[in-house]
């Protein structure tokens, strides 16, 4: 029988839902606050800790964006995906597409190159010293207006070339994803990808927004979807991938139990699923912490947790041939162990 703790951690994968702002784990937020002298809510680490209890999304963002504060050098954001980085090459990670929040950052008054520079240099660091490679996805912030969004777009130009696509996160209910069709539409004019944060709270109509109305490359979480029979469907059929988040459902409370996760259904379903960290530092677990998490159910097997690893690099932004040198990789570590 195969040892699915260990086949996992071997297993190649990417991610492709990973925010890098949620990767600021509470030593590094800390270490910041010090250097940068920046006063933060918190007397200690296990106070930082104790306060990552959330009933729900907004729980969450309350203390995100004040966690966001401490970084306000490129030296900050070179740190902070370097770390990430490192961690996730502990994890067999091959490839990351992160989001980040330029808006977080540029409303503290950070100039959107310290943002950008800063995480590229931390990109170009983890493919020399691990060869993990990545790309950038730069996110709206759905709670903001539609002129916020065209402003970020307009002020990100100069380093298109370095951004593989725009994403929309942040509040969902009551921001629908029509909300951007304009500036979404722009974004594709411009030639960068799109994807978007729909069906984790708000409900399956959201994720039609987000197909219909933003004509989305990639559909982030998803769960909502299975309410719908013919949606489920269509996103079968089309071969949209979907990238979840396990144990940011279960902190958030989109799900009361890991053990009753949907990912199974959505496998059984024929969609694209995928498994992805999130915010990691405040979920409590990085890729493979989740892809463990579905172990103890029962319900997925080597096949299953291989077949979500193959997905990661098909739902990637990589070119084909890059696609089809990771997969050779995927099934020779598979065959290897039997699985």
């Amino acid at each position: 029988m195969t040892d699915l703790n260990a086949f996992v951690s071997g297993l190649p994968k990417a991610e492709l839902h990973l925010h890098i702002e949620g990767s600021l784990e509470p030593e590094m937020m800390f270490a910041l606050a010090e250097r940068n002298k920046v006063e933060i809510p918190f007397k200690s680490v296990e106070e930082v800790r104790a306060a990552y209890e959330f009933s729900n999304l907004q729980d969450f963002l309350d203390i995100y964006y004040a966690g966001a504060n401490v970084l306000r050098t490129e030296w900050d954001f070179c740190d902070l995906a370097t770390a990430y980085f490192d961690r996730a090459a502990a994890d067999n990670v091959r490839h990351a597409e992160i989001f980040f929040d330029p808006q977080t950052h540029t409303d503290r008054g950070i100039p959107i190159d310290v943002v950008i520079d800063g995480l590229l240099a931390g990109m170009a660091s983890a493919q020399a010293k691990h060869g993990l490679t990545s790309k950038l996805i730069l996110c709206f912030l759905r709670h903001l207006d539609e002129e916020a969004a065209f402003a970020t777009l307009k002020a990100a130009e100069p380093w298109l070339d370095r951004i593989a696509g725009v994403g929309l996160d942040s509040s969902e209910l009551g921001h629908p994803p029509s909300k951007f069709e304009r500036v979404f539409a722009r974004a594709g004019e411009m030639g960068l990808l799109r994807v978007a944060h729909a069906g984790e709270e708000g409900p399956a109509d959201y994720v039609h927004e987000a197909l219909d109305l933003l004509h989305i490359d990639r559909l982030d979480h998803g769960n909502r979807s299975l309410d719908d029979a013919a949606l489920t469907a269509k996103l079968s059929r089309s071969g949209m991938t979907l990238t979840v988040c396990p144990l940011s459902n279960l902190k958030l409370c989109v799900v009361n139990d890991i053990d009753a996760h949907p990912i199974e259904r959505m496998l059984r379903a024929g969609l694209r699923a995928t498994i992805n960290s999130d915010d990691p530092a405040y979920f409590g677990g990085y890729v493979n912490d989740n892809y463990r998490a579905l172990i103890p159910a029962g319900r997925l097997d080597a096949k299953d947790f291989a077949r979500l690893a193959r997905n990661s690099f098909l739902g990637s932004f990589l070119s084909d041939a890059e696609v089809a040198a990771h997969l050779a990789k995927l099934d020779d570590y598979v065959t290897a162990k039997g699985a």
